[in-house]
């Protein structure tokens, strides 16, 4: 059986984390599908222009976990540490409903996957 990949980034300013809530509800870090032929690193790249209009830094490998996004289906999630380049204010695309900055010591309760949670606790920044 074969999953797609989606690599993350943890973006984290003045001890907050941004994180942008997708279509189900739920907030998640940014980031997307991997794509054939692109690093890890490109890819995050690509993603964090797309969905915040930000130039990012890629930094370490934070996490790697199996993530069951709907009931039997699972998307293998790789999560690094970003760094923003320049203070230019973040802008949402189309792909979520909502963008936030959220402080570290109150992350959402119920509607942050364990994995995101687990890669923000992970991240240098703390």
């Amino acid at each position: 059986m074969r999953f797609p990949v989606s690599v993350k980034g943890v973006l984290i300013e003045d001890n907050a984390v941004v994180l942008l809530e997708n279509e189900r509800d739920e907030w998640e870090l940014p980031g997307g599908r991997l794509e054939l032929g692109e690093t890890p690193q490109n890819c995050l790249t690509r993603e964090f222009q797309e969905e915040l209009r930000a130039v990012v830094q890629i930094g370490a490998l934070l996490d790697a976990w199996m993530f069951e996004v709907l009931p039997g289906r699972y998307v293998f999630i790789v999560a690094y540490t970003v760094f923003r380049q320049g203070d230019e204010p973040l802008a949402i695309s189309h792909e979520h409903q909502r963008m936030q900055w959220w402080p570290l010591d109150a992350l959402p309760a119920d509607a942050l996957p364990e994995g995101y949670r687990r890669a923000i606790a992970l991240s240098p920044e703390l």
